[in-house]
């Protein structure tokens, strides 16, 4: 059997059955939840998972802090979250990360910075997984690995490769707005205490009435935020390679606290259906002028690990953690990602990795009938069965709760399709592209990005991609298409 494409064969599993789509999640309806019986996805995601030992795949270099987070205002009309309630307070774990880089890759690579935020709050863990920027290059797990492949090692060389990461990026048009992100001056920050953090995917909040708010945090550094030159970052990339890593210590060891304000984007749960951009697409932004920022809080770190490895490198993140008043949404980037990096921490640090004092929730322990299986070292009374229904009464183990309710309660009605979310008025994948070139950066910044783009089209050796990458950039601004043909 082929594919319509000539010279390829059809893909299949691993098992070797021909699979219906390498681009799309199978979902109820463009724009419901996706369907966890996708054998492919979760064998792609699954696969993709583990392919490293035992250094995290993308986000492998990086660093972080504990410190703590102080609700100043009153937001409790849009969740009923504990940990969002005001004047309540909650220790904090941060996490900060390059992407694409390995364990000994050099801080200051031009990349995108992971923003990893746990809050150890009176309800378990909640965990906010995102970056320095409010976008990703995708909007489908399905395509994540290939992404993140692109981005890595040629299999031949095991060298990084622009015909590699432009030859994707120009195949996948939806990345057209983060790649302008990445080229600009968010690609090198001064430090991770000079940039903001973003969720990034729209998530959900329930208030005490039971009415659903769709939500996007920000976090804003009060260190302001701060680019790093080219000729600095290559500079310190030879001279420092942990220079990220030693600033954030040796700040905190200091007593120069970083600290961010966290702000909410907040959409009613009706707009999401009409507002002229698809709120769940996590290649596009959310006007701050349809839906101002509300500030909830402060966020300081004002502690280091004491041992790295076990606070900081045992870490293990995941969108899933959520808590009674937040929830996810339909963004499909997101339903992958709530598998994807909780399978991928019981690979690389056990399946019991939330035994570990950095991942254990604060409030109580984690009670529930899972059994067995390496790193486990907490143990049930002995009447505990690891088993439900049982009769032993109270001390045979704990009760699910119904009145808690289902947080994730959003509609969804359709057939199960594989197909790219539902297209609202204004979505294309270039205009917000071209918006955050033209309208958001200055006259500077524009210039700094035509000069990083004028390289990466340089170390471009092969024509067909060259010519898509200058189409690319021609889709999000005619003159800045027009100038790197002249330039390139």
């Amino acid at each position: 059997m082929t594919s319509d494409h000539p010279l390829r064969p059809v893909s299949t599993s691993q098992s070797g059955a021909p699979i219906a789509s390498d681009e799309h999640s199978l979902t109820v309806g463009p724009d419901g939840p996706t369907a966890l019986h996708d054998h492919h996805l979760l064998e792609k995601l699954a696969s993709f998972n583990r392919e490293r030992v035992p250094e995290r795949n993308p986000h492998a270099k990086g660093g972080g802090a504990f410190g703590t987070f102080v609700v100043t205002e009153d937001v409790s009309a849009y969740t009923r979250a504990a940990v969002f309630q005001p004047g309540a307070t909650s220790e904090t774990l941060a996490r900060f990360s390059s992407v694409a880089g390995e364990q000994g890759s050099p801080d200051t690579w031009r990349d995108v910075r992971g923003f990893s935020i746990r809050f150890y709050t009176d309800e378990g863990n909640l965990d906010i997984v995102g970056n320095n920027t409010p976008t990703f290059f995708i909007r489908d797990a399905m395509k994540f690995p290939d992404f993140i492949h692109s981005q890595k090692r040629l299999g031949d060389s095991a060298l990084r490769d622009a015909d590699m990461q432009w030859d994707f990026w120009t195949l996948s048009p939806e990345s057209a707005h983060q790649v302008t992100y990445l080229m600009g001056d968010r690609g090198l920050s001064k430090s991770w205490r000079h940039m903001n953090g973003y969720g990034s995917h729209t998530y959900s909040w329930v208030n005490a009435a039971g009415e659903l708010f769709w939500v996007r945090y920000h976090f804003v550094s009060h260190q302001g935020v701060v680019a790093m030159s080219a000729e600095d970052a290559e500079r310190i990339a030879g001279s420092d390679a942990d220079h990220y890593r030693r600033d954030l210590f040796e700040a905190i060891a200091r007593g120069e606290h970083p600290a961010w304000d966290l702000y909410v984007q907040i959409m009613p749960y009706e707009d999401a259906k009409t507002y002229r951009f698809n709120p769940f697409d996590l290649t596009k932004t959310i006007s701050l002028k349809d839906y101002p920022r509300i500030k909830v809080g402060t966020l300081t770190l004002n502690r280091n690990p004491e041992n790295f490895f076990a606070q900081i490198e045992q870490a293990g993140f995941s969108p899933g953690n959520q808590v009674p008043g937040t929830g996810i949404s339909p963004d499909k980037m997101l339903m992958g990602r709530v598998f994807a990096y909780a399978d991928a921490q019981r690979y690389r640090i056990g399946p019991n990795f939330n035994q570990l004092p950095v991942n254990q929730p604060h409030a109580s322990e984690a009670r529930n009938y899972q059994h067995e299986g390496p790193m486990r070292f907490s143990f049930n009374g002995p009447d505990h069965r690891t088993y439900h229904p049982n009769s032993y009464g109270a001390a045979g183990g704990p009760e699910a709760d119904p009145a808690i309710g289902i947080e994730a309660n959003w509609e969804a009605d359709g057939e199960l399709v594989r197909a790219a979310a539902t297209l609202h008025p204004e979505d294309d994948d270039f205009g917000q592209a071209g918006t955050l070139y033209r309208e958001v950066f200055d006259d500077d910044q524009r210039a700094r990005f035509l000069e990083t783009l004028t390289g990466q089209g340089r170390a471009i050796t092969i024509d067909g991609i060259r010519d898509r990458f200058f189409e690319y950039w021609t889709n999000v601004d005619a003159d800045l298409g027009a100038a790197l043909r002249e330039r390139v």
